[in-house]
This record gives structure tokens, sequence and C-alpha cells, in this order.
């Protein structure tokens, strides 16, 4: 794998990273040209759902078919949600091809980390995977800070068009420069009962975490029990039952959904508070969040280098996780009247424990599953940060939402509070428009709504930290050869034939 090839990868997940958070910015001006402003939350709602729903599955795909094959297809799945996004003349369009758009994002991270895993081994990756590190922060912080850069200087349009060109030269590096050993040959079994059982569970329990109604919750779980009993005996599972055998695997999945849930949300919530509290414009809040991208950046960097040193990663996510404690506390000092700077500097702390954490269960997941696993694996663990993601922002975006309102009736009235949280007229150009009165009670309502955000990151960083501790020390493999079968399993590998290597796998991780 060359580095032009490595290079086409990182661009493919970056877009993947990047569209999560690119549109936040330019969201106030959708809404004006577009209308249709009940409908804005689904912009963000129908990329996320997609790329979560379908994140295992091209995983999966990428194990049965090909691995390239299926990250080029992704690709231009994505793309063409992209050009289609920009040409939208409705909000209904618009939530359409975002959702088109998703389904191929589902398959961009999946697809980088498996190439990844099949052509580099574990206890070579560490450098690799701090590359990964590095565009994962400027990913999420930059998405802001580009979404409104473009959305002042040229069109919100351009938030999509710009994915375009990018995609272009990802495609043309991986064709020309991504070489993998041929897949065998064979009739694949597709689980279209679990894919299709684990999609409702998805949407079911991100619209619960949302407020909707309960019985949405009852068909999640539902659908989520049935998930689990179809993969246990179809042969060949979106998610095996078999990686789960693995106790380091299993714990890196937790640790991937409370990280995703603490990032996402700190992420989408901190710039509201430096645009309607601190007054800063939509660029100029990605600026004070650098902090927290540089906090993740430079432990990710680190830590893939120590790693890739001596091999040993246990203590990683338990610092990390500490960190993340440590800085979700600090941002408690957040309040209507914080310096700008000082309200920057202090998300440095969780940026890092974050990084620390997402680093090492990246390389934990790799070194758990076995090669022909992989495109599964990876799967599990970007669908599992998605998850947590999407159900924090909106379990704790709906918290933030109450208390705002709530703050609000209790200082303007509820007319007035109806009209600013629920008609959608809250936006940082109105606030230098506003009485002194008002626009203090809507500063205090903001910063009253973050502290119930952090209050949530709290809980979710201590749950981390307790989990990381039951983390094992097990050696990183230093090769990429599979246990049993090449690249892709064929038809023989039934799960009574699964079964019974798991405990060549569990003597082959003890020593």
């Amino acid at each position: 794998m060359t580095r032009l090839g490595v290079f086409g990868l990182l661009i493919g997940m970056f877009l993947a990273m990047l569209d999560g958070l690119i549109v936040g910015t330019a969201l106030p001006t959708i809404a004006g040209e577009l209308g249709g402003l009940d409908l804005l939350p689904w912009v963000v709602t129908a990329y996320m759902l997609a790329g979560a729903a379908t994140t295992p599955i091209w995983g999966k795909l990428g194990d049965l078919f090909g691995r390239k094959a299926t990250f080029i297809t992704s690709i231009t799945f994505f793309l063409a949600g992209s050009a289609l996004c920009g040409l939208a003349q409705d909000m209904a369009q618009l939530i359409a091809f975002r959702a088109v758009q998703g389904l191929g994002a589902g398959g961009l991270m999946v697809g980088a980390l498996a190439i990844i895993g099949v052509l580099v081994p574990p206890r070579e990756s560490g450098r690799l995977q701090s590359m990964i590190g590095i565009i994962m922060p400027i990913a999420y912080v930059g998405g802001p800070l580009l979404g409104g850069l473009l959305t002042d200087h040229l069109s919100w349009r351009w938030t999509f068009y710009v994915n375009l060109p990018l995609g272009a030269l990802a495609l043309l590096l991986i064709v020309t420069h991504i070489h993998l050993p041929p897949a065998e040959r064979h009739r694949p079994r597709i689980d279209y009962t679990g894919a299709a059982l684990l999609t409702i569970a998805i949407v079911a329990l991100t619209l619960l975490a949302g407020g909707t109604s309960w019985t949405l919750g009852a068909i999640g779980l539902l659908a989520l029990a049935a998930f689990v009993a179809v993969e246990r005996r179809t042969a060949e599972p979106i998610i095996p039952p078999r990686l789960f055998a693995d106790r380091d695997f299993t714990l890196a999945q937790a640790l991937g959904f409370l990280v995703g849930a603490v990032m996402l949300t700190v992420t989408n919530y901190l710039p509201q508070y430096m645009q309607l509290v601190q007054g800063s414009s939509p660029a100029a809040s990605g600026m004070l969040l650098l902090p927290l991208m540089f906090g993740m950046l430079g432990a990710q960097l680190v830590t893939g280098r120590l790693i890739s040193a001596n091999g040993r990663y246990r203590v990683y996510p338990i610092l990390g996780g500490a960190l993340m404690i440590a800085g979700a506390l600090a941002l408690f000092r957040l309040d209507a009247d914080t310096p700008a700077a000082l309200a920057s500097a202090l998300t440095l702390l969780i940026g890092a424990g974050m990084g620390l954490v997402m680093q090492s269960t990246t390389l934990i997941t790799m070194n758990s599953a076995d090669p022909r696993d992989m495109g599964a694996a990876s799967g599990t663990l970007t669908l599992l940060r998605t998850i947590g993601g999407s159900v924090g922002i909106a379990l704790l975006g709906t918290l933030y939402a109450t208390r705002m309102h709530t703050d609000l009736a209790a200082h303007l009235g509820p007319a007035m509070a109806d009209r600013l949280a629920g008609g959608g007229e809250l936006t940082p150009a109105l606030l230098p428009n506003l009485p002194v009165q008002a626009a203090d009670a809507v500063r205090l309502a903001v910063t009253s709504g973050l502290h119930v955000i952090l209050i949530g990151a709290t809980v979710l960083s201590v749950i981390a930290f307790a989990v990381s501790w039951l983390i094992r020390e097990t050696p990183l493999r230093a090769d990429t050869t599979p246990q049993a079968d090449p690249l892709v399993p064929s038809e023989r590998n039934t799960a009574d034939e699964v079964d019974g290597r798991q405990p060549d796998r569990a003597n082959r991780l003890r020593r």
C-alpha cells in the first residue's frame, strides 16, 4: 500500500466525518431559503441514521465481495448524494438526499479501516492509526468552521459540492494505488433479515432518545433482540457473534459507544455556546474549539507512536477516561461571563481524553478480530460510535432544549420562549437586536442548557473510565495472516465450524 493509496483512504474517511457537522452552521440559512423549519433537525439526523444503519452492512459486504470494490461503491453513493443535496429545491428533497449521502458515508470509515486492517498488522499500525487520529478532530472541529466560511462567502450548497473534487481524488488514488490480494470466489449469502432488523432497531431507539413515543422503544428493543437471535443462527452474519467472544473486543465497543456520545454531543453544542453566549461568528466559534481539536490530535498521535513502540495499550483508555471526566468538570466553569479565551482553553482536557480512548479502542478492535472479520469488526466499532453520537445528540439535545425553554419562560414569559426556542428565531444574528434583558436571558438559558449537556457528558465519562479498567493486556499481532480462512470466508464456514475455532483463538490470545 503506497502513501498515495493511504492518502486516498484518509480522504474518504475525512469526508464521512466532515459531513456529520459541516452543515451545522449552514442550517439557519438553509431554513431561510428552503423553508420547513420544523423539519430542520432531520437534515442531520437522516444522514447519521443512514450511516449508522448501513455501516455494518458495508463492512460485511466488503468481507464477502471484496473490500476495494465495496469501498469504491460507497464513495460513489456518497458523491451522488452530495451532488443531489446541493441541487435540492425544498426541505423534503434535502432530507431524502442526505439519507442517500449517509448510505454511502456508512461505508467510508469501515471500508478504509478494513483495508488497513488487512494490509497492515496491528503491531505496526500505530503510526497509521495516528494519522487517522489526526484527521478525526480536524473534521469534527473543522466541519463547523468550513461550513460557516462556505455559507458566508459562497452558498450553503457548497457545503455539499466541496465533497465532489475531494471524493473524485480519493477514487482515483484508491483505484490506482490500493492493491489487495484476490478474494476467494464463492456464492455469498447476505443476511437480509439481520440488516432489516438492525436498521429498524437503530432508527427506533434513536427516535426514542429524541423524545418520541415509547412504542418506538418497544419496537427497537424487540428488533434488537430478534437481530441477536438471527445473527446467532445465520451462516454469514452482519455482525458475527464470535467477535464478542473476545472480552477486549466487547469492552472496546462499549467504550466506542460512550466516547462517540460524548464527542458528538460536545462538538455539536459547544459552538452554540460560543455563538449565542460569546457572540462569535460561525467561523470564529470553530476557531475557539481549536484547543479541543489539538487535544484530540496530540493524544492520538502520541498514543499511536507509543503503542507501536512497545505494543502495550491498556493504560491509554484508562487515562483517557480520567481526562474526559476532568475535562467535562472543567467545562462547568463556562457561564455567561466567561472570557472567550478561557472558554476556548477549557476544551483542551476533554479533547485529549477523547483522543486517547478513540485511538486505543480502534487498535484493540483490530487486534481482537481475525483478518477474515476485519470489515465486520471495524464496521461494528464505527457503528457503535455513530449510534452513541446519534443517541447522545438526541437525548442530551432534548434535555438541552427543554432546560433552555424553561429558563427562557421563567425570564421572558412562555410566549417569548416559544417564539425564540420553539419558533426557531433564536440565531446569533438576532441577539444584537434584542433588548438587553432579553439578550441576557438568552445567554443564561443557553449556558444552563449547556450545563445539562455537561452533566450527561460527565456521567458517560465516568462509565467509560470504569469500563476501561476491565480491559486486559493482549500482545498485538505482528502479522495479518488469517487464522483459518483468507480474506473472504467460503460457504463451508458454518456456525458449527466457527464455534470449533474459538478454543484455538483463545489459546492464541493467551500466548
